[in-house]
């Protein structure tokens, strides 16, 4: 069986949970709030895999990412800087590398909502446990979680002195320190204090710059205070702060074109294909990637009996500054891609929990979300640019043209010869881009559980949110060539003169070239001129809001929850289960936001279109998923199975692929996917807990007619493994004297599976931007897939004494793959990808009190 789901228990020792300092509860007895209200794992009828601190501890997981080698239905990939992450669950997922996208899977951190990538990366020393919650959540947790949700929770402060610490060395020098302490300071106060610094040196040799890649500099602090006056009251606050100052992240050429031989005529250099898993790249200068991290927040709890309240107030700040050399050469093409992106965000949400009598459990909420995003972009040509495009130009003429003649001739035509000389490619041109973003919405929610029999619970859930946006641009581009309409009818005598010399060369006669070129010269189609389009990169930009685009774009939804759980025994649960989920419009703050094609037809009309403007989006129409799911849930004491089998669909999926010089956001008609999903445990002998995690996955798209690389409807999505299986074993050899001796490994593995639908830079396109051929663009995705193949373990000595030595290693096998593939920028033709990390070892020391 396959199939990652219902269950819960990622038990290696996913099915243990961590009380306050490290001891451990049995499976039965672990506490999650997956529905908002706590009940035990084996109880909620709900998809959620669970993986405790201790599981995190000794599986070495340094941050999310890691934690995909625990719950296979999870993928998590960084990608471009350290401020990207994405998080797939069932395969559906998007949001990184675009501020203006919202995640489909929500990451909360103690119920408060983290909005964008950035902040989804952290090391927590004071983890209780990470949820996983698979399918549509919307109705509890809004807008942000029609995939899924992670909700990770961590120990509130304790009554009693205690604490953790953990030091680690690894290869590559990695040193990482985490610790928490944590008391009382009254008979109603307690307060926490964790903190943790992760260093290592880089994983990839830059050969351009002589320095390392790849590398982590970060640390951060989290401070909890807690008010419980031992009756009906709890108030906890929380404040944390991170700081990430890293060289990230290097790509790899995965396939040479035309641009490369240009790099090599210019001195540069690339890795060669075949090199790509050499740990080695070529910049000509480092990457930044600074960034910070703070919020604050506070959760109130009021019991009056039969009604439980809640609130949670967060206000958050997230601080991105990037900067990286994007050509992936040590050519010097693109001297600068600078992000500065300031995001802050305020949530509120207010629930009531409650009783009615023995048999009905009800819960009411409100929620509120404020945000605001200001992001400031530059991307200048370096000074190797006008000789990297005058190679281009030439090769692409046979010969015929190049920058210089370019510049003359078309300044000439314009009736001045010196108009644009030297000002093709010119360093330090390029484009300078400004985004604002304002989202508020609102949500209401509601569900009641109902036990019509012993046994037997039918619950109904509703969710209504509101969510409204606006948005506006203030990018220019001083990109000389780029700004050039090569159809202009100025430009006919050349174009003409360019016709008749190629109908020569085809062997027409002079009076039949003669003729030709003179009737197409205004003829878009055959125009000579237009290879060079591709090498027009930053070409003027039509801002908005403007008198056709408002900049504004608002929706509501309402999503539902309807489910049957029966108590076949007490060791037996079954459930049965109808969802909804509900996505916002997301907007596309990237160069690539273009006017749909009615709104530039309208612009045209009033004259009002800047220069060589194409059609395109500047946002997506809201997601709406579904889910049918049917789970079984098992525990009779030394075996545990879960296991779920679903059909879920999401319509308007919000597609962000990367096109080589900015992103392309666009609605899927409708992605679906069936699959199976199994966790189980076995205790064969007291020291010994085996697991076992699978996911079957069969999805596609219904319906996609407008991709980046055309109609891809029928087609397999990208991010879908058909199988991922995770085995896990941990043995526990009691010594006499009260220590312990703790064996544990995983094993993860993934079929292979098409990392994006196609590569839009090398697709076919008219003058309109119309996609005429994309077979070339689907082929190389087929061609560049992932698999995985990775083999986690430790081996620790836990002493009575709390004190515990361990030394372990990650990706043992040392497998090794490509994440992610993407058109080349700056180089028509050519493929980069984002290698994974090589094997990871060392040793570790803890101390519990």
């Amino acid at each position: 069986m396959t199939g990652v789901a219902a269950a819960a228990c990622v038990l290696t020792p996913a099915a243990m949970a961590q009380d306050a300092e490290g001891s451990t509860l049995s499976a039965d007895e672990i506490i999650v709030t997956a529905t908002k209200r706590e009940q035990t794992l084996q109880d909620v009828p709900v998809s959620v895999a669970v993986t405790s601190g201790a599981t995190i501890e000794r599986a070495q997981v340094r941050d999310l990412k890691d934690l995909q080698t625990l719950v296979p239905s999870l993928r998590v990939n960084q990608l471009q800087s350290s401020a990207n992450t994405n998080f797939y669950i069932r395969g559906f997922g998007n949001g990184a590398n675009n501020a203006g996208i919202e995640p489909s899977v929500g990451l909360f951190v103690d119920g408060v909502y983290r909005s964008r990538s950035a902040s989804m990366i952290a090391d927590f020393p004071d983890v209780e446990r990470i949820e996983v919650l698979r399918g549509p959540q919307s109705t509890l947790f809004g807008k942000n979680a029609s995939a899924g949700v992670i909700s990770i929770v961590t120990m509130k402060p304790r009554f009693e002195l205690g604490g953790n610490f953990e030091a680690t060395y690894g290869n590559y020098d990695a040193v990482t320190f985490k610790g928490r302490v944590t008391g009382p300071i009254s008979d109603t106060i307690a307060v926490s204090l964790a903190g943790g610094l992760n260093r290592r040196d880089g994983m990839v040799r830059d050969l351009g710059t002589g320095k390392r890649t790849n590398d982590r500099d970060r640390w951060f602090t989290r401070g909890q205070l807690l008010f419980d006056n031992h009756d009906n009251l709890q108030v906890r606050l929380i404040g944390d702060y991170g700081k990430i100052d890293e060289n990230c992240c290097a790509a790899v050429n995965l396939r040479q074109a035309l641009p490369t031989a240009a790099i090599f005529a210019l001195g540069g250099a690339v890795n060669q294909p075949d090199e790509k898993f050499d740990n080695f790249t070529y910049n000509n200068r480092l990457s930044t990637n600074d960034i910070e991290n703070w919020g604050l927040s506070g959760q109130v709890d009021y019991d009056l009996g039969d009604v439980q309240l809640t609130s949670i107030t967060s206000y958050r700040r997230s601080n991105i500054v990037t900067d990286q050399d994007s050509d992936f050469s040590s050519a010097d093409l693109l001297e600068r891609n600078f992000q500065d992106l300031r995001i802050k965000t305020f949530t509120q949400e207010l629930r009531a929990n409650f009783d009615l009598g023995e048999r009905v459990h009800g819960l009411l909420g409100a929620y509120y979300f404020n945000e605001k995003i200001d992001q400031n972009n530059e991307v200048f040509w370096g000074t190797d640019a006008r000789g990297y495009a005058n190679f281009l130009v030439q090769s692409l003429s046979g010969g015929a043209l190049s920058i210089p003649t370019l510049e003359t001739t078309f300044g000439a035509l314009e009736g001045d010869p010196t108009k644009y000389v030297g000002t093709f490619y010119t360093p330090g041109t390029g484009l300078t881009e400004a985004y604002k973003l304002k989202n508020e919405a609102y949500s209401f929610f509601g569900q009641l559980d109902f036990e019509v029999a012993p046994g037997l619970t039918v619950t109904g859930g509703l969710n209504y949110t509101h969510d409204k946006k606006r948005f506006a641009t203030g990018t220019t581009s001083d990109d000389t060539f780029a700004s050039i309409d090569l159809d202009a009818a100025a430009y006919a005598p050349f174009r003409q003169v360019l016709l008749y010399q190629g109908a020569l060369q085809q062997g027409f006669s002079a009076s039949d070239a003669a003729n030709y070129a003179a009737a197409n010269a205004n003829n878009p189609a055959a125009n000579p001129l237009a290879p060079l389009r591709d090498l027009q990169y930053f070409p003027p930009f039509m801002n908005v809001p403007n008198a056709v685009e408002a900049g504004k774009v608002g929706d509501g939804d309402f999503s539902f929850t309807a489910r049957v759980a029966y108590d076949l025994t007490p060791s037996v649960n079954v459930y049965a289960s109808f969802a909804t989920g509900y996505k916002a419009a997301s907007v596309n703050l990237s160069r690539d936001s273009r006017p749909t094609a009615t709104d530039l037809a309208a612009l045209r009309q009033q004259g009002l279109a800047v220069t060589n403007l194409r059609a395109g989006s500047r946002y997506a129409n809201p997601e709406d998923s579904t889910v049918y799911e049917a789970g079984l849930k098992g525990d009779w004491g030394l075996v545990t199975a879960n296991l779920a089998v679903f059909k879920q669909t999401i319509r308007n999926f919000q597609s962000n692929i990367f096109t080589g010089s900015g992103f392309l956001l666009a609605n899927a008609g409708k992605q679906s996917v069936f699959g199976i999903e199994f966790e189980g445990t076995a205790k064969p002998v007291e020291p010994l807990l085996l697991s076992l995690s699978m996911t079957y996955l069969d999805g596609k798209y219904n319906s996609f007619v407008a991709s980046g690389v055309g109609d891809i409807s029928g087609s397999t999505p990208p991010g879908y493994s058909p199988l991922s299986v995770t085995f896990g074993g941990q043995y526990t050899q009691e010594i006499g004297n009260g220590d312990a001796l703790i064996l544990r490994s995983d094993y993860h593995y993934e079929a292979p599976f098409m990392l994006v639908e196609g590569l839009p830079g090398l697709t076919v396109t008219d003058t309109s931007g119309a996609i005429v051929d994309a077979t070339a663009a689907i082929q190389a995705a087929r061609d560049f897939k992932q698999d995985i193949n990775e083999l986690s373990a430790s081996l620790t000595y836990a002493m009575a004494s709390g004190v515990e030595l361990s030394v372990w290693g990650r990706n043992l096998l040392n497998d090794r793959t490509i994440l992610q593939i993407f058109d080349s920028p700056a180089q028509p033709g050519s493929i980069s990808g984002y290698p994974n990390q090589p094997r990871t070892y060392g040793v570790a020391a803890r101390y519990r009190f």
